[in-house]
């Protein structure tokens, strides 16, 4: 016989159970009775339609309860949150990009939670500008006389432009008309900053003499974009970037540098990629780059050059469209200082897990598939890899690394990798010729056991 509906309990009730009141601690009382009363709804109509049972209303309240709680936690829980990268891809833009260091961590909280002098002026007491935060250590790392922040490099790269050229034309190699992620492309950049575009060259080639013979009335600014997310190999020229700077200061004519990602200074793994000191030492008037890229800090974009154009920027109108807020400023300080002194190979995690040997990837390997070829079904072995930068950064340059590979028995790698990625915390793996790779390059050691944990939890139970 189906149990009464009767049994189940009034809300005033439900809300007198200790458990409900820590849901409406946690989600607040107006959602906690709307799933109360869905939950009970359905309970109801379950009794009178289906020929479903329960023994009595704490049967009746635990049910309600259980349905609540889980509706409140896929209605209301965050969006954004944290995942374990095993993917092998150091700056993984859909994963965020770059994690930030400790020490940007901790100042981020020392800002947030109170009051600043973002735009305040300590010493005079008066108003001041947020854009000249960060300036001063980004002066010193890149050998720039200033630097403006905004909100992501296609940011820098658009203000540039307007400032410099809206209305005029702006020279550019065909070569360098690229897409730099996301569907958005330099040409479109260009024409939202007011600038005409002028090609020169061709795809593959492109000489000094192109510039030069492009340069007339109606030019502002010659624009170089560095191929970092795409590389032509060949029958090629480009010519050295001095020379370009070298003719636009003939011409009088501001040479400008998309440089993307922002690299600080070379080291092991980042071959072939410039630096942007390099580029200010060449003589460009401003090179454009990302924070959270090679620098490894919060996702900003930033200008470096001379000071005449920094001026320029930082009063143009745009500036305040595109400025970034006072967390952004203190995580970049933050990790430009561990720049500064030498720490970034030990405490920045971008540039630590390019410069790890792959020595010690491989000791962690031995280690998580021991503990992962104790579960049952599951066949686990270590596999060399190669890991990439990533983030639109050293095209075609890859680093050794090791994962542990996992071929799950009576379920697909996909369905493994799926069940990963739904877990707490999120897993995110490659999948390769049937096996799930988790690649430790881009896994902090200190998650280590909470990867080997997801594993377990994502297999099924053959108990």
């Amino acid at each position: 016989m189906p149990s009464d509906p009767r049994v189940i309990p009034s809300i005033d009730r439900l809300r007198q159970r200790p458990s409900v009141g820590d849901l409406e601690s946690r989600y607040g009382r107006d959602a906690t009775l709307r799933a109360l009363r869905v939950e009970a709804a359905a309970l109801r109509a379950a009794l009178a339609g289906s020929g479903s049972e329960i023994r009595d209303a704490e049967e009746a309240a635990e049910r309600i309860e259980a349905g609540a709680a889980e509706r409140l936690g896929a209605e209301l829980a965050p969006s954004l949150t944290a995942v374990i990268n095993a993917t092998g891809v150091i700056v993984h833009t859909n994963l965020g990009r770059a994690p930030l260091a400790p020490a940007a961590i901790a100042r981020v909280g020392e800002v947030a939670r109170g009051y600043s002098n973002l735009e305040y002026d300590l010493a005079a007491g008066r108003r001041g500008s947020r854009a000249v935060h960060a300036s001063a250590l980004l002066a010193r790392l890149t050998g720039a006389e200033g630097a403006v922040v905004v909100n992501n490099n296609a940011a820098a790269v658009l203000l540039v432009l307007a400032a410099l050229a809206a209305g005029r034309e702006v020279i550019i190699s065909r070569g360098e008309l690229v897409e730099i992620g996301g569907g958005f492309r330099i040409p479109n950049v260009l024409r939202q900053s007011g600038a005409t575009l002028r090609e020169v060259g061709t795809t593959n080639r492109t000489r000094i003499a192109d510039y030069a013979a492009a340069i007339g009335e109606r030019t502002a600014a010659i624009l170089r974009v560095h191929p970092s997310n795409f590389r032509i190999e060949g029958f090629t020229e480009r010519p050295e970037l001095r020379d370009v700077a070298a003719l636009g200061d003939r011409f009088d004519v501001p040479v400008v540098e998309d440089l993307g990602s922002g690299l600080l200074a070379a080291t092991p793994g980042t071959a072939g990629e410039p630096t942007v000191r390099a580029s200010i030492e060449a003589g460009v008037d401003a090179c454009t780059f990302s924070g959270d890229k090679l620098i490894g800090g919060p996702q900003a974009g930033i200008v470096a050059g001379r000071r005449a154009v920094i001026d320029r920027l930082r009063s143009h109108p745009l500036m305040r469209a595109l400025r970034v807020d006072k967390l952004t400023y203190a995580a970049l300080e933050a990790t430009l200082l561990e720049h500064a002194a030498g720490r970034a190979p030990d405490t920045v995690p971008v540039a630590r897990m390019i410069a790890t040997p792959v020595a010690d990837l491989e000791a962690r390997a031995e280690v998580l598939r021991a503990r992962l070829a104790a579960l049952p079904g599951l066949a686990v072995s270590m596999q060399a890899t190669e890991a990439a930068i990533g983030g639109g950064s050293t095209p075609g340059v890859t680093l050794p690394s090791r994962a542990v590979a996992v071929e799950p028995d009576g379920q697909s790698a996909a369905d493994l990798a799926a069940a990963l990625r739904r877990g707490r915390p999120a897993v995110v793996a490659r999948v390769a010729e049937g096996r799930v790779l988790l690649d430790l390059r881009t896994v902090e050691s200190d998650q280590d056991d909470a990867l080997a944990d997801a594993v377990s939890r994502a297999v099924p139970d053959r108990t």
